[in-house]
């Protein structure tokens, strides 16, 4: 069984994140991949501090395995679901788009674990500085926002520069980029695009058809000229908003106030002009399943491969 020091660090089964992708991770998706044995992620951007702090109380009833909350840290409440995480009793915190320091000391002091989300060998540096648990590396393949750096390249470069454990995070769909994932160095994995079309996750069913419709150039990257990259599929929305940004004559705040609300639009109501972020990998999710069915592919597919490598390539 694969296994590493993620999982007696954390009190998980399996070394698999599921992504904790805003106003899609809800407690119903968490607690699914925490029963499976992975660490399912509650995202703090979901209609408010109360309503996050609600999902986190739902989760406790759905579970009894660790589970974690996802904060970004740009987030106009972010400094409120910092201190609601310590009155609920979150113990496993990942952070993204900006730096956890300001809330270290507290969270420590309450036992909290914290995981921030990187892109890049300085930050990963920075957030071990701080005192981080472990790290997630995530490459441009990823859903959602993005940085410059790839995960093939991405992932053994923090390894070698960091002694905490590293996650892996973009592009990984199946039990083969676990075992890529592995062999970089990395002690586990994050996935975000296959959970979209787990049975427990509660997105709009336009959304998972989508995803099951994508194929390997369904993606597109906008926002690279507002310092904001996102990666989604290619919709009448998303095709806009590229359009938009090449226009010189369109101010950013049209393109932001056109953006305003979009991925709410898309996961609660299906609206062609939402914006569906998924990773590169969309074309490879192929049907809507379980969680633990999803856990139990990428594991063992991972472990079928390795075992396979040993008599393929040793000789």
């Amino acid at each position: 069984m694969i296994k590493s020091r993620i999982c007696e660090i954390l009190g998980i089964k399996y070394p698999v994140f599921q992504g904790g992708m805003a106003w899609v991770a809800d407690a119903s998706l968490a607690a699914a991949v925490s029963n499976a044995g992975g660490l399912g992620l509650i995202s703090s951007v979901n209609a408010g501090t109360e309503a996050v702090r609600n999902e986190v109380r739902k989760c406790k009833e759905l579970t009894d395995k660790p589970f974690g909350v996802n904060i970004m840290l740009q987030a106009p409440n972010a400094g409120e679901i910092a201190r609601m995480v310590v009155e609920e009793g979150v113990k496993i915190l990942t952070t993204g788009a900006g730096s956890p320091a300001q809330y270290m000391e507290e969270w420590k002091a309450a036992g909290i674990k914290v995981i921030p989300v990187v892109a890049s060998v300085a930050l990963a540096l920075k957030m071990q500085a701080i005192g981080a648990t472990a790290i997630v590396a995530e490459g441009a393949e990823s859903g959602g926002h993005v940085g410059e750096l790839h995960t093939m390249p991405l992932i053994p470069q923090i390894v070698d520069a960091v002694e905490i454990p590293v996650i892996a995070a973009g592009g990984i769909c199946d039990g083969r980029g676990v075992a890529a994932a592995l062999m970089l160095g990395a002690d586990g994995v994050q996935v975000g695009t296959r959970f979209l079309c787990a049975e427990e996750c509660t997105v709009s069913q336009a959304y998972k058809d989508k995803i099951l419709k994508a194929s390997d150039v369904s993606t597109i990257v906008t926002g690279k000229t507002l310092g904001h990259p996102v990666r989604s599929l290619k919709t009448p929305f998303s095709k806009t908003f590229a359009k938009m940004e090449s226009d010189p004559s369109v101010k950013p705040e049209e393109i932001l106030a056109y953006g305003t609300g979009a991925l709410r639009k898309a996961v609660k109501e299906g609206d062609n002009n939402g914006s569906y972020m998924a990773g590169e990998c969309a074309g490879m999710v192929k049907k809507i399943e379980p969680a633990k069915d999803i856990i139990e592919d990428l594991i063992g597919g991972a472990e079928k491969l390795i075992r396979e490598a040993q008599t393929r390539f040793l000789a």
